[in-house]
């Protein structure tokens, strides 16, 4: 099976710094998975959670720093295209790689791949910012993106930065 999509979903701004990406091993476990063997289509989103929250925490971005601030940042868009099975008993490495927007919103893509390196699926997720107390949206970058935004710009995540994703 040839690749759908292209490596990348958001466009790369001009001038922006390079993605952060984090990944995580995770097995498939006999719960993650349909009567075939095969890992049930719902559970991708518990996959990327994986990825998504191991990147989340090493940007600052963990769900006790967004309560901190007073920030929810739900999920806006999901997508995920299914490229290959991933089957009972592999081990999936997530790959989680935030993309810079400069703006009120969390961007980023994931690749599932399996322990022989291919690539089994591709996702994307866009987040955005909501006042806890109120629940209204945030139109511009609250205190902590701006924090952490200034931080990417000035190198502050260089470990966690690869040109290559």
């Amino acid at each position: 099976m040839s690749r759908r999509s292209s490596a990348t979903r958001f466009p790369r701004l001009p001038g922006a710094p390079a993605p952060l990406t984090a990944s995580i091993v995770r097995p498939v476990l006999f719960s993650d998975v349909d009567p075939m063997g095969i890992v049930w289509f719902g559970r991708y989103p518990l996959f990327l959670e994986c990825g998504g929250g191991m990147l989340s925490r090493e940007t600052g971005l963990s769900y006790e720093a967004l309560n901190d601030a007073g920030l929810f940042a739900p999920i806006a868009r999901l997508e995920i295209e299914y490229l290959r099975p991933i089957r009972l008993g592999e081990e999936i490495t997530v790959i989680a790689s935030m993309i810079w927007t400069g703006s009120a919103k969390i961007t980023i893509e994931y690749d599932l791949t399996g322990s022989d390196g291919n690539l089994r699926a591709r996702a994307a997720t866009t987040q955005l910012f909501m006042d806890a107390a109120t629940g209204q949206p945030h139109w511009v970058a609250p205190p902590l993106i701006e924090a952490i935004n200034e931080k990417w710009r000035n190198g502050g995540f260089a470990c966690l930065q690869n040109e290559m994703m």
